[in-house]
C-alpha cells in the first residue's frame, strides 16, 4: 500500500519542515500549493501549480502527473482542509498526510485555553450564518474565517450576545498578532489574512472536564416538566405542547430560534439545550427576569429582548424557526413578519379556536405548508385507592413550514 501513496499532503504552520517533508518536497515531480506557500519555499516555476479558484486546473495537473506529487496546505490539512477533496478525487490510498498544528489548536494555545470542549466551525467558502449562530449559542467557539467574512464581520453579528473575541492573526508568521476584546472593538479594526477568531462567553471559557470533544452532547430529557422553570401561574407551555412544538421547530446547532411572547422562556431554553441559538422576546420586565434566571439554571445562553412584538423583532437577525406563544392583540402582524423572515418554519400556540383558522390561512397565504393540531393531555391522578384522569386545557398548534 505504501507504494501507492504518490500524493504527499504537507501541513505548514510557520515552523521548519521536518526531514520527511523536506525529502518529499525535494523528490516531487509536481508541487501544488497556495501562491504564498510556493513563494515562501522557493518552489515557483515549471514544477509547481497554484491552488486557486475552483482548483479544477490544479487537480487536472495532479491527475496527469505520473511522478510523485506534493501538496502544501496550512496547518492540519485533514481538518477542514484539502485532504477531503483529494481523498474524494484520488482515493485515500493515494495519499500520505503529514499534518502540522491546526490553526484552531494554535489559537487556543495563544489564548492559554483548553480546547477539547470547544466547537470549531468554518465560514471559509460557506454561508457564515451557521457559524455565527454557533457562536451565539455556545460558550467556546473557534471560527475559521474567510476573506469575505473576517473578524470585523463576525463581531458585528455578535454585538449584544455577551461574547468576548480573541483574534489570532497570521499565526506562525514573523508578524503574528493576537488581540482580545469585545465585539465593538473588533468590529472597528482592520485585520490581516489569515486569521482565526475565538468566541468566548464570559465565565465559561474554561469548562468542566468532559468526555467528548466540542462539548456537544445529549441534553438528556427534553420537554421538561413545568416545575423545571420559574414561571407566573399558568404562563408556561406545558411539556406535552412543548414536545410537539420542538418536533416542529427542529432546533439544532447552527440554528437561530425566536421565542415570541416567551413568558418563562421555556421554549427558548429547550431549543438552546438542543444546541440552537435562541432569542426570547417578552414585553413584561418581570418575565424577562425569570427568563434570565431560568436560562442560568439550565446553563444555556438565551438572548432576552425586552419589548413588544412585532416592533421588537425588527432588529433581530433572521431566524431559522419561530415559536409564537403569546401575542397580545397583534397576532396577524407578528405571524406575517415571522413567516416572511423564518427560513424553515413558524409554530404558533393558540388557546382560542377563533384564532386557529385565520392563523392557518395567513401562514398558507405566505407560502408555507400548514398543519393545525389540537392537543389535550390528561394527567393520571390518585384519589385514595382509585385513579382518575385530570384533563389539561386544550391547546392548538398551528405550524407552517417552507416547502
Amino acid at each position: 500500500m505504501e507504494g501507492m501513496r504518490r500524493i504527499s499532503v504537507i501541513g505548514l504552520d510557520g515552523r521548519p519542515l521536518p526531514p520527511e517533508a523536506r525529502e518529499l518536497l525535494a523528490g516531487a515531480a509536481l508541487v501544488a500549493g497556495g501562491r504564498r506557500h510556493l513563494r515562501e519555499l522557493g518552489l515557483e516555476g515549471g514544477r509547481s501549480v497554484a491552488l486557486e479558484g475552483d482548483l479544477s486546473g490544479a487537480l487536472e495537473r495532479i491527475s496527469a502527473e505520473r511522478g510523485p506529487v506534493a501538496v502544501l496546505a496550512s496547518g492540519d490539512p485533514g481538518f477542514f482542509g484539502i485532504v477531503r477533496l483529494l481523498a474524494g478525487r484520488f482515493g485515500r490510498e493515494a495519499l500520505r498526510v503529514l499534518p502540522a498544528a491546526s490553526s484552531a489548536a494554535r489559537a487556543f494555545a495563544r489564548a492559554s485555553l483548553p480546547w477539547d470542549d470547544a466547537l470549531v466551525v468554518s465560514a471559509h467558502g460557506r454561508d457564515p450564518r451557521r457559524a455565527v449562530n454557533a457562536c451565539r449559542a455556545h460558550p467556546k467557539v473557534a471560527v475559521l474565517t474567510s476573506p469575505g467574512f473576517g473578524p470585523a464581520e463576525l463581531a458585528r453579528e455578535l454585538a449584544g450576545w455577551g461574547r468576548e473575541l480573541f483574534v489570532a492573526e497570521r499565526l506562525g508568521e514573523p508578524d503574528e498578532r493576537c488581540f482580545s476584546g469585545g465585539p465593538e472593538e473588533v468590529a472597528g479594526r482592520r485585520w490581516r489574512e489569515p486569521n482565526v477568531v475565538l468566541s468566548l462567553r464570559e465565565g465559561r471559557a474554561v469548562g468542566a472536564k468532559g468526555w467528548a470533544s466540542c462539548g456537544l452532547g445529549s441534553p438528556g430529557r427534553w420537554a421538561l416538566p413545568e416545575g423545571e422553570f420559574e414561571h407566573r401561574s399558568g404562563m408556561i407551555s406545558g411539556p406535552e405542547t412543548r414536545a410537539l412544538a420542538l418536533a416542529r421547530l427542529g432546533p439544532g446547532p447552527g440554528d437561530l430560534v425566536w421565542d415570541v411572547g416567551a413568558g418563562s422562556g421555556s421554549v427558548a431554553i429547550e431549543c438552546a439545550r438542543l444546541g440552537a441559538a435562541a432569542a426570547a422576546v417578552e414585553r413584561d420586565p418581570e418575565s424577562c427576569g425569570r427568563i434570565r434566571r431560568n436560562a442560568e439554571r439550565h446553563g444555556v445562553c438565551v438572548r432576552v429582548v425586552e419589548g413588544e412584538a412585532p416592533e421588537a423583532l425588527r432588529g433581530l437577525p433572521d431566524p431559522d424557526a419561530v415559536f409564537v406563544g403569546g401575542s397580545g392583540g397583534g397576532l396577524r402582524e407578528i405571524l406575517r413578519l415571522c413567516a416572511a423572515r423564518a427560513r424553515r418554519c413558524v409554530v404558533a400556540s393558540l388557546v382560542g379556536l377563533e384564532r386557529v383558522v385565520p392563523a392557518a390561512e395567513l401562514l398558507e397565504g405566505c407560502g408555507l405548508e400548514v398543519e393545525a393540531v389540537m392537543l389535550q393531555a390528561s394527567r393520571v391522578k390518585g384519589v385514595g385507592r382509585l385513579h382518575r384522569l385530570a384533563p389539561e386545557n386544550p391547546v392548538f398548534l398551528v405550524s407552517g413550514a417552507r416547502p
